[in-house]
């Protein structure tokens, strides 16, 4: 169920970075108007500020975030269904409205199906449902990808925005099938939630910030994450200049690295419970430093297509493994009554600093080469990772399962 949910939500947002540039360019739009397309994806960044609504609220009798879900996830398709009777072309604002729509929704869609991942899941459990997570974003990022691009050259772009919807609705089986438990949370806020008025609603997200060591926490992501982000998005130019085409670059990065990012997840995730979080964020770390090392090949011009796919498999391999022992932990660290709030909150750091990262890498790049941005990225890491060795104290919530909370 979750498998399902996290591949549907995923791939409207990666046929909005991968497919919907190359098409609109295809089609005429300026460089100006591709430009603007990133904009459309800041409800992911900030996201935090609605997922209390999303925790408070919700439709009990159908299962609190399951309500959401469902509801969320019906809006996108519809949405897609739409886009597709939109010619890019000559209907640039209306096609502008429905991505902003459509990113709206899987970005709430997103806060719903965390939280309800952390309910579901025990503590031992979560290192492979984030491995699930982790492998279902990839696999999005295929199908809406590379995919969607080969289905709108085969089938035409109605037939492809149609079948897309289609599959968002189908998406949905697992989890009408699936009753979700309710909670004494959730009975009390719905019963409390007519009285409940807006002034009380950041509050889920300032006990966020108060709960212990959350900042420390927040620290360690603001360290661990962008190091390895600024160097991914460095490689990407790299290529260009190197003189890989775009076909070569989309083979190789778009399908061959997913491909294996799927593998590195669901590895990533078996690995966690017998490592431990630490120990997993630790190893994965300096795996990832060691991988980081090898773009500095291409980089001093060591550049044999061979040795280019070495670097993108393995890179993308252990940077899943890195992702999913940090999701993992981010469920740790999310309350079960504010799941959809502490968890959105931690995976916008993340964002927040990943945005940063890429900025400040093409600046240093500009300055002082690829080299120097690998090396500085490197670095970032390597503090990252003595920041965990040193400070980091995994304490797992003592959390029921959301099934025994129900006989509870």
């Amino acid at each position: 169920m979750l498998g399902s949910l996290y591949v549907s939500q995923f791939i409207p947002i990666a046929c909005l970075y991968e497919a919907l540039p190359v098409l609109m360019r295809q089609r005429g739009a300026s460089l100006e108007a591709i430009g603007f397309l990133p904009l459309l994806t800041l409800p992911w960044m900030l996201k935090f500020l609605w997922s209390p609504l999303i925790d408070r609220y919700g439709f009990t009798r159908w299962g609190h975030y399951r309500f959401w879900i469902i509801c969320f996830q019906l809006i996108a398709a519809c949405t897609v269904a739409t886009f597709a009777f939109i010619d890019i072309q000559s209907q640039l604002s209306v096609a502008y409205i429905c991505l902003a729509i459509i990113c709206f929704v899987c970005a709430s869609q997103d806060v719903a199906t965390d939280a309800l991942a952390v309910g579901l899941l025990e503590p031992q459990e979560r290192g492979i449902g984030n491995g699930v997570q982790s492998a279902g974003n990839y696999v999005g990022a295929i199908i809406g990808g590379g995919g969607m691009l080969l289905a709108i050259n085969s089938w035409g772009w109605k037939a492809s925005m149609l079948t897309l919807a289609l599959f968002v609705v189908v998406a949905l089986i697992p989890l009408l099938l699936y009753k979700e438990p309710s909670s004494k949370h959730q009975e009390s806020a719905s019963a409390q939630s007519n009285s409940q008025k807006p002034a009380n609603f950041f509050t889920d997200i300032a006990k966020f910030f108060r709960s212990p060591g959350i900042w420390h926490w927040l620290l360690i992501l603001s360290l661990y994450t962008p190091g390895p982000y600024m160097a991914s998005r460095m490689f990407r130019p790299l290529l260009v200049d190197i003189g890989l085409s775009l076909a070569e670059i989309g083979l190789m990065l778009g399908v061959v690295s997913y491909s294996v990012g799927i593998l590195g997840a669901i590895v990533g995730g078996l690995l966690i419970a017998p490592l431990g979080r630490k120990r997993s964020l630790i190893f994965f770390g300096l795996l990832q430093v060691l991988m980081m090392l090898t773009y500095l090949l291409p980089a001093f011009g060591i550049a044999h297509l061979a040795i280019l796919y070495t670097i993108a498999i393995g890179t993308q391999f252990v940077s899943s493994m890195a992702v999913t022992v940090l999701y993992t932990i981010m469920m740790d660290k999310s309350r079960l009554e504010a799941a959809g709030t502490d968890y959105t909150l931690q995976s916008s750091t993340t964002f927040f600093f990943g945005i940063i990262a890429a900025a400040i890498g093409g600046v240093i790049a500009q300055s002082l080469g690829y080299r120097g941005v690998f090396v500085v990225a490197i670095t970032i890491s390597l503090i990252g990772i003595i920041l965990v060795a040193k400070t980091f104290n995994p304490e797992l919530p003592e959390l029921l399962p959301m099934r025994d909370r129900v006989s509870s």
